[in-house]
């Protein structure tokens, strides 16, 4: 092995990368590299999502998400358990807000028992003894496979498991620049050559995957997510999760209420059109990208009337006043000063088919020679990505087990 060559590199040391790389190991792979731009793993979407564990209730059952979802769900909680990672299993309630909304939740319900995931209706007296804050009209949701998870603990201990094996090595502050050849990328750290490279580059998988002449269908649109948290005296009106019923249309799920391991209760996110992959601030992380990214935002808003709902309703999100609006629309009791700043934001790398002008709903796998590429890795990526782990190793030749 020579410290330039590699049989398999993975491309972005996310949750997807280090689960990927995991998986290969089970299955006999000797020689892994991955490389990230950033000096350690997860500093975008998989250490700034939500933690939730999702059930599989939301996603079409023919989509890859269906099939994912649950499994990985499950597979994480067996990991949390056997390394003594947090793990809370609460569950979460999905609460209507109006008639009009329980067309939706039956859906739901009917996707969720497709899916396999354990699901019940609640009458308005059932949701009282699970969660006595939240509010519905008259009929509420129960996901009862719903958990939440530390998403850092679980990206440290991965890589600490990786290195452990000795078959695994990292090149963090390693950004992709390119390629220079058959088997080979150019790198901020010099050129890398591989026998295999698999693509798990989060908000710039779509980028890599064009270097190699693939995905040129494909623009990404990124959606800032910012939150808010309960005071924590007033941390004890949720016990778990109370989302709202999303608009399926679109891959977002609404401003919802979450408890984490910690006891902290997080209030977001929104989905708000962002103008750079790490636009994390209001103008930080504004970057070149900036008129390309609105461009592309101003072309989905006169073509697609779903992007059109979303960019005129979400921005004023920014303030406390429309924000506590959604909020409170939830729960019984909740008034503007219960609710505090938050730094945590994230960024939702969220895939567009040019052709179609529509917001790709679900996770891609493009596969090409010595390549293959994990793209659109949106929530539930973090859920899913030790079954997608193994999706992405069926489909890698048994040659590449070193």
């Amino acid at each position: 092995m020579k410290d330039n060559h590699t049989g398999i590199l993975i491309v972005g040391a996310g949750i997807m990368g280090l689960t990927t790389a995991r998986e290969l190991i089970h299955r006999g792979c000797k020689d892994i590299l991955v490389i990230d731009k950033e000096p350690e793993p997860g500093r975008h979407a998989s250490g700034r999502n939500s933690g939730v564990l999702h059930a599989g209730i939301y996603y079409a059952p023919d989509s890859l998400k269906a099939r994912s979802c649950l499994n990985g769900n499950r597979l994480m909680k067996a990991y949390c358990r056997e390394k003594g990672l947090p793990l809370l299993e609460t569950g979460k309630v999905v609460v209507a807000r109006s008639e009009a909304e329980l067309t939706t939740l039956q859906t739901l319900y009917t996707r969720a028992l497709a899916n396999g995931a354990r699901v019940s209706l609640l009458s308005e007296k059932e949701l009282a003894h699970i969660e006595p804050n939240a509010r519905t009209y008259r009929t509420a949701l129960l996901s009862l496979d719903t958990a939440v998870v530390d998403p850092k603990q679980i990206l440290a201990r991965l890589r600490c498991d990786l290195e452990k094996t000795g078959k695994v090595r990292f090149r963090f502050q390693t950004k992709f620049l390119g390629v220079e050849g058959d088997h080979r990328i150019r790198t901020s750290g010099g050129s890398i050559s591989y026998d295999l490279l698999i693509n798990t580059a989060g908000s710039g998988c779509e980028l890599v995957a064009q270097a190699f002449g693939l995905a040129f269908e494909y623009r990404m649109v990124p959606f800032k997510g910012i939150y808010y948290k309960l005071v924590p005296e007033k941390s004890h009106l949720v016990n778990g999760s109370i989302y709202p019923v999303p608009d399926i249309r679109n891959p977002f799920l609404g401003v919802h209420f979450t408890r984490n391991v910690h006891g902290d209760v997080y209030v977001g996110p929104t989905a708000i059109p962002a103008f750079g992959r790490e636009n994390y601030g209001m103008i930080s992380g504004i970057d070149t990208e900036a008129p390309r990214i609105l461009v592309t935002d101003a072309a989905l808003f006169f073509t697609n009337p779903k992007f059109r709902s979303v960019a005129l309703t979400e921005p004023r999100k920014y303030f406390l006043p429309w924000f506590f609006k959604d909020a409170a629309a939830l729960v019984h009791s909740l008034s503007p000063e219960d609710l505090i700043s938050s730094p945590k934001v994230g960024i939702r790398p969220q895939l567009v088919h040019w052709k179609t002008r529509e917001l790709v709903m679900d996770f891609i796998m493009v596969r090409d020679r010595n390549t293959l590429h994990v793209l659109n890795p949106i929530s539930p990526a973090f859920t899913s990505s030790m079954d997608l782990a193994k999706t992405i190793a069926d489909r890698i030749d048994s040659d590449y087990s070193n």
